[in-house]
């Protein structure tokens, strides 16, 4: 993948006031192409809003609060992943991490049942995610933590995931589903909305773990939550390209958001990420306004920067703007 994609002058234009609400950058736990402080800038200059700071491991507010210190012209948010390392479902964790600042909240990733339990395999040719070497690392070590689980034993939400939920809804955080299960995601869907959470986003539901099936997709288009198209599960080969636009077609632009998965040395520059997924939905035949709607207009709703949702704003709200 040594050869990455340019991005044209028009996707770079589509694109401009987006966030990438899915990012995975230095400082960090394993190799990064670049660092937090270093891409602000590259952001700024190629007309992006912003980042979503993502760690399977620590939480980000406080890198966030340093990057928009040196670079204001770039809008850094932080983020929280309920694994191991959090003390998994930790709502005292997500209520400090709401306190200082973070915005999005992802349910387990490295550390969900689901994750742990997957029996698929890798597609030939697919490269693995940089963490499956770290979990088998620190499972070598004796130092695995146990799975986290959303659900009883009878598949309804434990009150534990429930408190966080309405952590979530406290600080009006953006909830991601991280690596659950199908079954999973539906279920804390509808309790996230029932216990007030405004902004929920079904993290990446074509990855392997995921593999979220169509009709589902629309379903849960449905609630009202969105689904998030990462750039690096197809060019990875993790799922067909023609897979990833059918789920768009079918769920319909308007439920999904855009964002990249970047931050892998072998990957494309992370300030590309977007606009190259524009470049890629102009010749599927996407037009310019659903681009916009599934790039910016959803991007900025998952990262907190407008207080609605584009597209529920009132006439008399859209006038005075």
């Amino acid at each position: 993948m040594a050869d990455h994609p340019i991005p044209s002058s028009r996707a770079r234009d589509l694109v401009a006031g987006a966030y990438d609400t899915h990012i995975h950058v230095a400082p960090d736990v394993m190799k990064r192409r670049i660092d937090d402080l270093a891409l602000a800038p590259r952001f700024a200059e190629v007309g992006l809003a912003g980042f979503v700071l993502k760690s399977h491991y620590v939480p980000t507010a406080e890198r966030a609060a340093v990057v928009n210190a040196a670079v204001p012209e770039c809008r850094a948010v932080g983020a929280i992943t309920l694994n191991g390392s959090v003390g998994g479902l930790n709502p005292i964790a997500v209520d400090i991490a709401g306190r200082g600042g973070a915005q999005v909240v992802w349910l387990p990733t490295v550390d969900s049942a689901n994750q742990r339990e997957c029996t698929a395999s890798e597609p030939e040719g697919a490269t693995p995610p940089m963490w499956a070497r770290l979990q088998d690392e620190l499972r070598a070590d004796g130092m695995a933590a146990d799975p986290v689980d959303v659900l009883d034993q009878n598949g309804a939400v434990r009150e534990i995931t429930r408190q966080v939920l309405r952590v979530i809804a406290k600080h009006d955080m953006t909830l991601a589903t991280g690596h659950l299960s199908t079954a999973e995601i539906e279920v804390v869907a509808r309790a996230a909305v029932d216990e007030g959470v405004r902004r929920v986003v079904v993290t990446h539901p074509e990855f392997t773990s995921q593999r979220v099936q169509t009709e589902r997709q629309r379903a849960l288009a449905q609630t009202g939550v969105l689904l998030e198209r990462c750039f690096t599960t197809p060019y990875t080969g993790k799922v067909s390209w023609q897979t990833w636009v059918d789920n768009i077609r079918a769920a319909g632009p308007e439920n999904s958001v855009l964002s990249s998965d970047l931050g892998q040395p072998f990957n494309p520059p992370v300030e590309d990420g977007l606009a190259i997924l524009a470049d890629w939905l102009l010749a599927e035949g996407f037009t310019e306004p659903e681009i916009r709607t599934m790039a910016v207009d959803n991007s900025r709703w998952i990262a907190g920067a407008d207080a609605e949702r584009a597209g529920t704003r009132t006439a008399t709200e859209e006038v005075s703007r």
